[in-house]
């Protein structure tokens, strides 16, 4: 109630002013005067947001469900209408919190229990709208409602944890499961990995090896090549009296031995005319012949 006389309105609040009892306007913040007698009945209103305390309260889902819920709905004056919540309500708090209970079990009857314990900003935005549909003809805008608590029966609690506690072994076999798969993964890539490895060193170590056994080949190959080349060079600037020795030295190794035949090759008779004539006696034959 504002007072007569002088009267400092502050930048929250406004006064509805009444004269001679009628609705006449309303005054801004600031020092503002009211007239005894003439202007009783004006009141001060305060525009800021106010919180309305709901009561815990047992409401029963779409399901038949008994459920308590409790909660808080915030509202505040408009600015602009202040003397509608003069002129269309007495006490827009107590108002307020009757409608909020009745909204509450309209909403909550048409939601079944499993979506009332999951869809609380679905509940609090349906509350809202149903509020502020009636607040507004009070001058009275609902800012937020939010459920303060949602308790279930006890059995249905009960039903919830072992739902819960099922829920999390199932999450726990399957990440448990998980890891095994994901450990023999690894393994047996680590085994194919260490097949390939083994695999791709056997044959570069085969490769090495045959290219060695092919480099020593051609070593030897090369080396036989030579030394035949340098017996052959040998021989070509050999002196034949030489090589008749040493056929002569093959035959006495011949003679000393058990063997009662003897093969000589074509090339020893040759060779042996050679030696002979160099040796002389081929003359005395030709002299004695003529």
């Amino acid at each position: 109630m504002a007072n007569w006389g002088l009267n400092v309105v502050k930048q929250y609040e406004r006064i509805v002013v009444f004269k001679w009892g009628k609705y006449t306007e309303i005054r801004m913040p600031g020092v503002r005067w009211l007239w005894p007698i003439v202007n009783n009945g004006s009141k001060t209103v305060d525009l800021r947001e106010v919180p309305v305390i709901i009561p815990r309260q047992t409401n029963i889902t779409k399901d038949n469900a008994p459920i308590d819920i409790d909660f808080f709905v915030y509202m505040r004056i408009m600015e602009d209408r202040p003397q509608d919540t003069i002129l269309n309500i007495e006490n827009f708090g107590l108002a307020a919190q009757a409608l909020a209970m009745t909204s509450l079990r309209a909403v909550i009857g048409e939601m079944p229990l499993d979506d009332v314990l999951s869809k609380r900003d679905q509940i609090n935005a349906q509350m809202q709208l149903k509020l502020d549909e009636v607040t507004a003809n009070w001058g009275v805008k609902v800012t937020r409602v939010e459920i303060k608590e949602v308790e279930p029966p006890r059995d249905v609690q009960d039903a919830m944890n072992r739902q819960l506690s099922a829920e999390r072994n199932g999450r726990a076999a399957v990440t448990e499961a998980e890891g095994q798969r994901d450990a023999q993964i690894n393994v047996a890539e680590g085994d194919k990995q260490a097949a390939v490895l083994r695999a791709t060193g056997n044959r570069a170590a085969t490769i090495l090896e045959a290219e060695g056994d092919r480099q020593a080949q051609i070593l030897r190959a090369q080396g036989f090549s030579e030394g035949m080349e340098r017996i052959n060079q040998a021989a070509m600037v050999a002196d034949p009296r030489t090589m008749s020795l040493q056929y002569f030295d093959t035959l006495k190794e011949l003679g000393a031995s058990a063997s009662t035949k003897f093969i000589f090759p074509m090339e020893f008779t040759s060779m042996l005319q050679s030696f002979m004539q160099r040796a002389g006696y081929g003359e005395s034959d030709e002299k004695a012949g003529s």
